[in-house]
């Protein structure tokens, strides 16, 4: 895994100077506009990209160096920085040209999950792929923890301008990294230049692969109910806790919860999951959703702790022994496309997530378990309490509840529960 550890810490120390350039450029945006749509905006130049491009973008990385993509991928963020720094420097930044910006860099991030996951199945033996793929998700954990702390000092210390020269470097080390190394090279079966209604085919081709293996196909889909579980929290938590309790407990909740993410993908890197990797996936689902309805019965500070803390530690085991199932069992030659088309769900979901969670909440929920409401006065009422907050804990009770089945029916559909024995090994 020598080689895989060189990439895997340049990628790290990039992924802890993006987040603190976001967390920069987010603080900017905001005391420049006071506007939480602008705010937002930003979110939406972040995922609209990637979900448009990354099918396409998997079909170009099958065909092409793995490798090369990442460092097109991180030139292009570091480009980015550079033009963000002197536009800073110039005095001459406005709002969008950081959306520009980042939706650019949105568009290049697009070939560097595909060639990073893809690249992991040629650099690890396939008995350490659990653990390659629980170091990935915490470096994922890492930067998440990490980043804001940091960016929230250095913006005072060091300006903004500080903070985009420390991004900068970050994307050198990441370059240096995989300037150092070599990546095995896989066979590509077609190797004339591309043209977009190849890769439109190419990009069909890996979804039609999927679906007509229907263990790889209800797999996919069941983990889309973690993917927009996690979309939904990430919307609705803060007000919940916050109808409550105040911001100091919200922030130790948050970090206890970020806690529970790096642990269990520390765990997983050190143990890399069991040997049925599918028993890996449904008992984390399980956990999480009893986190679910433990977060969601209750107005309590340390119920709600243990609640985020479960299901933040059980989100890394899941998808890090999914992921090896895939690099397992899908060619070599495919996995660039394959992974994009499970990246694109995974940001499809969320921002689904997004869109109807708020709305849900405001327009029914709250309204029906309000003093007075549809449910107040009966046994849901009663077991969920009433008033301000209490419609997102039925939100979160109903998400525990049908993770619960979703995993039940999952495990009774044989195609899935035996995905790892009726497919063979293409690695």
């Amino acid at each position: 895994m020598r080689t895989f550890l060189i990439v895997w810490f340049g990628q790290l120390v990039s992924q802890i100077g993006s987040g603190l350039s976001s967390f920069a450029l987010g603080v900017w945006v905001y005391e420049e506009t006071q506007s939480v749509t602008d705010f937002a905006l930003i979110s939406l130049c972040i995922y609209l990209p990637n979900i448009i491009i990354s099918p396409v973008a998997g079909a170009i990385v099958d065909r092409w160096n793995r490798r090369y993509a990442m460092i097109l991928s991180d030139a292009a963020s570091g480009i980015g920085t550079v033009a963000i720094w002197l536009l800073l420097y110039f005095d001459k930044l406005e709002i969008w040209h950081i959306y520009v910006a980042v939706a650019i860099n949105s568009f290049f991030n697009s070939f560097q999950w595909p060639a990073y996951s893809a690249a992991t199945t040629m650099l690890v033996e396939k008995r350490d792929l659990g653990k390659a793929n629980g170091l990935l998700q915490s470096a994922r954990a890492a930067a998440k923890i990490i980043a804001p702390t940091m960016a929230g000092f250095l913006v005072k210390e060091i300006q903004i301008e500080g903070v985009m020269i420390i991004d900068f470097i970050t994307f050198l080390c990441a370059l240096g990294t995989l300037l150092f190394v070599r990546f095995p090279k896989p066979e590509i079966s077609d190797k004339t230049p591309p043209n977009f209604e190849q890769l439109l085919q190419d990009t069909l081709y890996a979804w039609k692969y999927i679906t007509i293996r229907p263990g790889l196909f209800w797999l996919l889909i069941f983990l889309g109910v973690t993917y927009f579980n996690l979309g939904v929290l990430q919307v609705v938590f803060w007000p919940m806790m916050l109808s409550f309790a105040d911001s100091k407990a919200l922030g130790m909740v948050l970090s206890i919860g970020g806690c529970g993410w790096l642990l269990g993908s520390v765990m997983m890197s050190a143990w890399g999951g069991p040997k049925r990797r599918v028993y890996g996936i449904y008992l984390p689902v399980i956990m999480q959703g009893i986190c679910l309805l433990l977060g969601g019965v209750r107005t309590s500070v340390p119920l709600t702790a243990i609640g985020v803390f479960g299901y933040l530690f059980a989100y890394p085991i899941a998808i890090s022994c999914n992921r090896a199932i895939w690099q397992t069992k899908i060619p070599l030659e495919l996995q660039g496309r394959v992974f994009a088309l499970d990246f694109t769900l995974e940001k499809a979901v969320s921002v689904l997530a997004y869109i109807i969670s708020g709305p849900l909440v405001d327009s029914i929920l709250d309204p029906i378990l309000a003093p007075g409401g549809l449910l107040a006065a009966t046994f849901v009422g009663d077991i969920l309490g009433v008033g301000k907050g209490r419609g997102i804990g039925l939100l979160f009770v109903s998400m525990g509840i049908f993770t619960l089945l979703g995993t039940f029916f999952a495990y009774r559909y044989p195609r899935v529960r035996r995905v790892e024995q009726e497919l063979p090994d293409a690695i």
